[in-house]
């Protein structure tokens, strides 16, 4: 008696949403591969919250960021927090403690190599081999799942919520940049861009001591936020902001000028806003990978000008200024949206339409 073959095929792979550019401004929520299981020293993480940033506005816009293209579908998002499913025996979190399921975590998108030189030498954000998500060709997070290094991850207290677990690595970079200004207390500061970097760089700067601290932008209410946290507003549309700052500082100008819009001509403003022998550190990006500035004021004056590259080890100190209530991250979220509705907050964000500050995706 024949028997009837037994049709043996393979389940299909089990699959996840993910938000993927294929182009400029080409964003599509689809289903891909979910990853498989963590090695050794990695978890899988569901990702629970992403929030936009201003250089994934580049990459939305341009299908690039500086020099670097997007030269295939790619899933964006690197600032995020999740909840740890599963993970390898030698998973080590961010403080070298063995990170078990079930921890909620905030996740450095970051994942330098640590033994190149520059690694070795305590700059692993300088690092040349350094993975970083959502830069091409490595994924981000706006999926369902994810497999990061356990070394990657942060575990957060009770009292924080994912969306402001998201949002510790715009503070990370504020901190970074803040560092790199070396600001004192009673040094005076102006702010150019009230995005979340420079909200957040006020936050930070009015902690260490900034007085008077003098912020511009274009949107009103972004710079109704920068008020209610501490700043001098100034709308740079309705007035120059450089000769605004020069009349209240009596043609002095400020001992530190942050750069954190788009560096456009806000870097030449930074350079005319800033005393002599004052300090500049841009943390903007580009969009046509380009800076701009009269190189002569900048060597009269004799400033120093520092670039911002992301962050050194900051998660711990984030942590503990939002559980500790320093640093207020809710008053930035303006919109929330679910991951299948990822490519809308984009087009959203983009168009600086709706009084958008930070908007966070909830996948």
């Amino acid at each position: 008696m024949s028997q009837v073959p037994v049709n043996r095929r393979k389940p299909p792979p089990a699959t996840m949403l993910a938000a993927r550019l294929h182009g400029p401004a080409d964003l599509r929520v689809e289903r891909v591969p979910r990853p498989g299981p963590p090695a050794g020293d990695q978890v899988l993480l569901r990702v629970k919250a992403t929030g936009i940033c201003g250089s994934d506005l580049h990459s939305y816009h341009d299908a690039r960021i500086g020099d670097t293209p997007v030269a295939s579908p790619l899933v964006l998002g690197h600032e995020f927090s999740g909840v740890v499913k599963a993970a390898g025996p030698e998973a080590l979190d961010g403080h070298g403690q063995l990170l078990l399921p079930g921890a909620r975590v905030a996740v450095d998108p970051a994942q330098p190599c640590l033994r190149c030189e520059l690694c070795q030498q305590g700059h692993p954000n300088l690092c040349r081999n350094v993975r970083f998500c959502s830069n091409h060709p490595y994924d981000g997070s706006l999926s369902e799942w994810m497999l990061m290094p356990a070394r990657c991850c942060f575990p957060i207290p009770k009292s924080m919520s994912h969306d402001e677990a998201a949002l510790l690595e715009p503070l990370g970079v504020a901190i970074h940049a803040v560092d790199l200004a070396k600001l004192r207390p009673a040094q005076s500061v102006a702010i150019l861009g009230a995005g979340s970097i420079g909200l957040l760089i006020l936050q930070v700067a009015k902690l260490a001591g900034a007085d008077p601290i003098f912020v511009t932008d274009k949107f009103p209410w972004r710079l109704k936020v920068a008020r209610r946290l501490g700043a001098l507003a100034i709308a740079c549309d309705g007035e120059d902001p450089v000769a605004r700052i020069g009349q209240e500082t009596s043609g002095r100008g400020v001992d530190v000028v942050f750069e954190a819009a788009w560096a456009d001509h806000s870097v030449q403003q930074a350079v005319e806003i800033a005393r002599p022998g004052g300090r500049v550190v841009l943390v903007g990006i580009p969009s046509d990978d380009r800076l701009a500035m009269k190189p002569s004021i900048a060597r009269r004056k004799g400033l120093t000008v520092k670039f911002c590259r992301r962050m050194k080890h900051t998660y711990p100190r984030a942590i503990r200024l939002v559980e500790r209530g320093r640093v207020n991250l809710r008053e930035l979220v303006s919109h929330r949206f679910p991951l299948r509705r990822a490519d809308a907050a984009f087009a959203l964000n983009a168009a600086y339409r709706d009084q958008v500050v930070k908007i966070v995706i909830e996948c």
